[in-house]
């Protein structure tokens, strides 16, 4: 099996440098795999890389290239960003889902409780509970019922998240755009991308945590001791839990749900690391590459939260604390056998795991103060 293409990636750019050209098909590509040539392209080089190449599946998913992450550069863009600042991710918008959040967190909690009642239970971790909660917030209802709207929808989702990892092969040769452009038109379907972004992040969490009970351990520490047994943790509690957003942060490092920037596209000739770039060149950041860099991180294959004890926290990671820290403070979680979790990375845009996780999940007292 081929690995994951970041890692395919990554292992030219030890072999050519940090910044090396490619062609995919008749498309010039450029890869950039160093945090130093990353700020260059998104500072000194701006608005040359403030463009998306336009992809197919793009075409489909982002209305014909017109929503705030695919349209061109200019007047449109800005207006658009200026509503979702305004409208989307306000924080006035993030309270007011609030009920939301605290609603399906405490569901998955539930679901665990009654499957945890007659003691310890073998649990898979699924994306229920963030993609329910992204549905409820844009839609109003749930996707993981049973009826058959609901389970069309899960194999839509399904599909579209697995072709987001591969561009169509048509977007890379004109011929072949006459070929099977149709099929990919036929089931594209207009959805916003990285649904799953978040349950991918929870689960590479808990894997860690599985494989360093050490910490687990200290992170559960620090919550009953900000928490008690009193009452369940919330999102406002999150800022006082470093440990745990350090946690998060770590996860987010080493297995970062978009190992792969979403590419842009030069609109004019411009110069990166001293090599010239044309003009429609895609441009390629690995994410991944640049966080596992010995030049910028201590040890930085080992999973280690204490690396971020001295840094500032980002508000972003106020649902994922929460999901994360309720699944800490109201379960013991241990590993299926005694060998260590297998980290292997799967493929697709979001670097799912390439097995899911599987735990063995044990209700801890505080849920019988909250669940019965």
């Amino acid at each position: 099996m081929k690995p994951p293409i970041h890692r395919i990636l990554h292992a030219l750019a030890q072999r050519h440098g940090p910044i090396f050209s490619l062609r995919l098909g008749t498309r010039p590509a450029v890869v950039v795999s160093s945090a130093a040539l990353a700020e260059e392209c998104f500072t000194k080089n701006d608005v040359a890389f403030a463009n998306r190449p336009r992809f197919t599946m793009a075409k489909h998913i982002h209305y014909n290239y017109t929503t705030m992450t695919h349209a061109p550069y200019g007047g449109h863009w800005r207006n658009l960003r200026r509503i979702g600042s305004l409208e989307i991710f306000s924080a006035h918008r993030l309270a007011a889902s609030l009920p939301i959040r605290r609603e399906e967190v405490r569901r998955l909690v539930a679901n665990l409780v009654r499957r945890t009642d007659g003691g310890p239970a073998v649990v898979e971790m699924k994306s229920e509970l963030t993609f329910d909660t992204m549905m409820r917030m844009v839609a109003g209802k749930r996707f993981y019922s049973d009826d058959e709207e609901a389970r069309g929808f899960r194999e839509v989702i399904k599909e579209v998240v697995a072709r987001a990892g591969a561009s169509n092969r048509a977007d890379f040769g004109a011929v072949l755009r006459w070929i099977d452009g149709g099929k990919l038109e036929r089931t594209a379907v207009m959805l916003l991308a990285g649904t799953d972004t978040l349950s991918v992040t929870l689960e590479w969490a808990l894997a860690n945590l599985l494989n360093h009970p050490n910490i687990l351990l200290k992170a559960r520490e620090e919550i009953d001791k900000q928490i008690g047994q009193e009452r369940l943790i919330d999102e406002p509690d999150i800022s006082n839990l470093t440990y745990l957003q350090n946690i998060i942060v770590e996860t987010l490092r080493l297995y970062p749900a978009g190992p792969l920037l979403v590419p842009h596209a030069s609109s004019e000739d411009c110069v990166v690391g001293g090599y010239h770039v044309p003009r429609d060149t895609i441009l390629l950041v690995n994410a991944w590459a640049i966080h596992r860099d010995p030049n910028l991180w201590d040890d930085p294959t080992s999973f280690i939260p204490e690396r971020y004890e001295n840094e500032g926290k980002e508000s972003y990671k106020r649902f994922m604390g929460l999901t994360l820290g309720i699944l800490i403070q109201c379960f013991e979680w241990e590993r299926v056998s005694e060998e260590e979790v297998d980290m292997t990375e799967g493929k697709g845009a979001t670097m799912p795991r390439e097995k899911p996780l599987e735990a063995i999940c044990t209700s801890r007292p505080i849920v019988k103060n909250f669940f019965s």
